[in-house]
C-alpha cells in the first residue's frame, strides 16, 4: 500500500495543474481510471494527476517543472501500447501527461506531400485527412480509431502497410520535442535529404517517452492510389505462402502493399466472437493470406496484377481457394476478418503475447520450431498466430489449453516467452517487432543485447534525462 510519503505532494499538484488549467487537470479517480488500465489488463498504476496540456509551451512547463522537482512524468498518448510503457508505477508520485489536447493538423503541403501535425491527432483522422486531399497516409493498425501519432512514433510503430511504406520511422521527416529540462528541440523540417551530422529526430522515435515528448512530427503523404485489389487466398502451408509472397513481390513489386498471414485458428476466434463476420469459405484450411495490391496507374492495373498472382498460385497448387474483393464493402469484410483478430483472442481465455520479427525465409522455420517448444511448456497450448508476413514480422500468441485455470496458463507466462524467443533468437530475429519494449520486455532486453549495446543506451539516457523523470522503468 503507498504511504503518504509515496504521494505526489498537494502544493506541488496545484503547481502543476496551474500551468494547465484546473479543467485540464484530472485528479478525480473517476477521471484517472481510464489512464492507469492497459488494454490487456497486464500492467495497472497509480496516479493522483493526469495533465492535458493544450500546447507544446505548456508541455514544456511541465517537463520545467518535473526537472526541478524531480518529478517522473509519463507521456500517455491513446493507451493502446500493449507492453506497459504508457503506464504509471504503483507510487502515486509520477505524473501522467496526455498528449490527446494536442491535437492540431497544422498543414498539409501537398506539394512537398507532407502533413505537419501535434502528436494527439488521432492515426484515423490523419488517415481521412490525407484521403480528403487526394493523398494516402499508409500507417494503418488495428487501433487506428484511437492510437496517437505521437505514440505511433514513439513506439515505432509498424501495421500493415510496413511491406511498402516501411514503419513509423520511415515515415518521419522531422520532430518537434520537448526535452526533460524543457527546451524545445524544433526539427520540424521537410527534407528527404539531409546529412547534416547527427540525425537526432531518431533517438526520439522508437525511444518510448524516455527521452522526451514528441509534441508535432513532420510526416510524409503518398499519392492516393488509382486503384486497390484486396483478395483472401487459402493455403496448406507457410512454405507455400513463402513461394506465394515471393510471386506476388517479383510481380506486383512495389504495388504489393499488405500481404498477411493467419493460421486457422485466430480465424476460428474471429468467427465465433466477432458479430458479423463470415468465413471466405465454405469449408475450413489451415492457412490463410491477405493480400493488398494498391496501383499508382488505374483500377484496371490492379486487378490485373492481383488476378495474375492468384491465377499463378492456384496453377501451381500453392492457393487452395481464393476470393478476390467485388466491392468495397467485401474488401472491408475481409480486412475485418484480419484486424479483429487481436480483439477475439480475449474471450477464449489467458493469452500470452509474441511480437516477433524473423528473417522472411526464415518464417515456416520458426513456426515449425516454435509450435514444438510451446507444447513443450504447456501441453495442449493453441498457437494463435498471425501477422505480417512480408515483412517477417508475426503476432505469434499462445492461447491456454481448453479446460486449463486462466491463471494456472499465464504462471508460464515467462518460461513460454524464454521457449519461443530462443527459437527466434536461433534464427536471428527480434522480440519485439513493432509494439516495444516498455515494461515488458525491458528485462529481457538487457539480458540479451550486448552489454555495449545497453551501456550506449544507458549513456544516452543519462545525457538527455540526467534526473531520470522520463517514463522511468521503461526499456533501459
Amino acid at each position: 500500500m503507498n504511504t503518504q510519503t509515496d504521494m505526489l505532494d498537494p502544493a506541488l499538484a496545484n503547481s502543476f495543474a496551474e500551468i494547465v488549467g484546473e479543467k485540464h487537470a484530472l485528479r478525480a479517480p473517476a477521471d484517472i481510471a481510464p489512464h492507469v488500465v492497459e488494454p490487456r489488463g497486464l500492467y495497472g498504476g497509480h496516479t493522483t494527476l493526469v495533465l492535458k496540456p493544450g500546447s507544446t509551451e505548456e508541455v514544456s512547463q511541465i517537463l520545467r517543472l518535473a526537472s526541478e522537482t524531480r518529478t517522473p512524468v509519463i507521456p500517455q498518448g491513446g493507451n493502446t501500447g500493449l507492453v506497459g510503457g504508457q503506464m504509471p508505477d504503483a507510487s502515486g508520485r509520477q505524473v501522467v501527461l496526455s498528449t490527446s489536447r494536442l491535437n492540431r493538423i497544422r498543414e498539409i503541403d501537398l506539394k512537398a506531400n507532407t502533413a505537419t501535425v501535434e502528436a494527439g491527432v488521432v492515426l484515423q483522422t490523419l488517415q481521412q485527412e490525407a484521403e480528403a486531399n487526394d493523398r494516402l497516409f499508409p500507417l494503418a493498425l488495428a487501433s487506428q480509431g484511437s492510437c496517437q501519432i505521437g505514440g505511433n512514433l514513439s513506439s515505432n510503430a509498424g501495421g500493415i502497410g510496413a511491406l511498402a511504406y516501411g514503419s513509423a520511422r520511415d515515415l518521419c521527416l522531422g520532430v518537434e520535442v520537448v526535452l526533460p529540462t524543457g527546451e524545445i528541440l524544433d526539427d520540424l523540417r521537410k527534407l528527404k535529404k539531409d546529412n547534416t551530422g547527427y540525425d537526432l529526430k531518431n533517438l526520439f522515435v522508437g525511444a518510448e517517452g524516455t527521452l522526451g515528448i514528441i509534441t508535432a512530427a513532420v510526416l510524409k503523404l503518398y499519392p492516393r492510389p488509382k486503384g486497390r485489389e484486396f483478395a483472401w487466398a487459402a493455403l496448406r502451408s507457410p512454405v507455400d505462402a513463402l513461394e506465394l509472397f515471393e510471386t506476388a513481390n517479383d510481380r506486383a513489386g512495389m504495388a504489393l502493399t499488405a500481404f498477411e498471414l493467419m493460421g486457422k485458428t485466430p480465424l476460428d476466434f474471429v468467427l465465433r466472437h466477432m458479430a458479423g463476420t463470415q468465413a471466405p469459405f465454405g469449408e475450413d484450411h489451415p492457412w490463410h493470406v491477405l493480400l493488398e495490391i494498391s496501383s499508382g496507374r488505374s483500377a484496371e492495373n490492379a486487378r490485373a496484377l492481383m488476378e495474375d498472382i492468384l491465377g499463378f498460385g492456384l496453377e501451381e497448387g500453392l492457393v487452395l481457394d481464393a476470393v478476390l474483393a467485388q466491392s468495397e464493402a467485401q474488401a472491408a469484410s475481409l480486412r475485418h476478418l484480419r484486424e479483429a483478430m487481436s480483439e477475439s483472442q480475449k474471450p477464449e481465455g489467458g493469452s500470452i503475447k509474441h511480437d516477433i520479427s524473423v528473417p522472411v525465409s526464415a518464417i515456416p522455420e520458426f513456426i515449425e520450431k516454435a509450435g514444438k517448444v510451446v507444447q513443450e511448456v504447456v501441453p495442449g497450448s493453441r498457437v494463435v498466430c498471425f501477422g505480417h508476413m512480408g515483412d517477417g514480422n508475426l503476432h505469434y500468441n499462445v492461447s491456454q489449453p481448453s479446460g486449463m485455470e486462466r491463471a494456472a496458463f499465464l504462471a508460464r507466462y515467462r518460461a513460454m516467452n524464454d521457449a519461443v524467443h530462443a527459437v527466434v533468437r536461433a534464427l536471428g530475429g527480434s522480440f519485439s517487432a513493432e509494439h516495444g519494449i516498455g515494461r515488458m520486455k525491458r528485462d529481457e532486453l538487457i539480458a540479451t543485447q550486448s552489454a555495449v549495446a545497453t551501456d550506449l543506451m544507458r549513456r544516452i539516457k543519462k545525457a538527455f534525462d540526467p534526473e531520470n523523470i522520463m517514463n522511468p522503468g521503461k526499456v533501459i
